[in-house]
């Protein structure tokens, strides 16, 4: 049986609180659990001490008998000293998904090409110029 530290959302509507349980990876999120081994309460600010609460003696127990905590625990759980996380990392987050990607290389183009056009008339102007011919008059 695999087993999870998650979270369990309770409270009403709009006003979310949630149980820190110790549950099988495979009964539903607000479902059946093992034990509740803390609290956390999203409505009360961030400096409060009645945020988030642990029992750290039964939270480490499930960690000594091969539960892993989901991200938002582990985070918990590292700000308790409890656990350590490691920061992850995603390079490719920040770059655009591939349609902006190929909307950035069309406009790159568009630009480009009206640079050569903008510059190619002052090419053959100053090219004209330099040989001493004047432009024939029409008359």
């Amino acid at each position: 049986m695999s087993v999870k530290i998650r979270l369990a959302r309770g409270g009403s509507k709009k006003r979310p609180y949630y149980y820190i349980v110790a549950a099988n990876s495979r009964s539903p999120r607000d479902g059946r659990y093992i034990e509740r081994v803390g609290t956390y309460d999203p409505m009360l600010p961030k400096d409060s001490e009645n945020r988030v609460n642990l029992n750290t003696e039964r939270i480490q127990h499930w960690l000594s008998v091969g539960a892993q905590p989901t991200d938002r625990v582990a985070r918990f759980l590292d700000a308790a000293d409890i656990l350590k996380r490691e920061a992850r990392n995603n390079p490719n987050k920040a770059k655009p998904k591939k349609k902006a990607q190929e909307r950035l290389a069309a406009e790159e183009e568009k630009r480009r090409e009206a640079e050569e056009a903008a510059n190619a008339p002052a090419e053959e102007a100053a090219a004209g110029g330099e040989g001493g011919e004047a432009p024939a008059a029409e008359a």
